[in-house]
């Protein structure tokens, strides 16, 4: 099993930046992927990042180069730098890592962008 636990949402003025992290725990052991999903209110979850063990990274088109996704394998953790973040990144965000083919979720953590 693995433990994943996400921090750094709150609320941002349009614009601004939020640094969310993920620490992962357990059996942490060959996590393939980790990356980040979210879900605004009233939408569906969609993906937002992923990153690989050999970071190897892939963003949704909505980025649009605002986002950066990063890894550190030794502390197990993935981050996603999000900077000019605008009223629609409204969400709560999920970490989630994959591991031999199945993937394991947090709880997620709110992010709420003001005008």
């Amino acid at each position: 099993q693995v433990q994943l636990v996400e921090s750094g949402g709150g609320l941002v003025q349009a614009g601004g930046s939020l640094r969310l992290s993920c620490a992962a725990s357990g059996s942490t052991f060959n996590i393939n992927y980790m990356g980040w999903y979210r879900q605004g209110p009233g939408k569906m979850r969609e993906l937002v990042a992923i990153i690989s063990v050999d970071d190897r990274r892939h963003y949704a088109d909505f980025v649009e180069g605002r986002f950066t996704i990063s890894r550190d394998n030794g502390k197990n953790t993935v981050y996603l730098q999000m900077n000019s973040l605008k009223p629609e990144d409204t969400a709560d965000y999920y970490c989630v890592a994959e591991k031999a083919g199945v993937n394991y979720w947090g709880k997620g953590t709110l992010v709420t962008v003001s005008p």
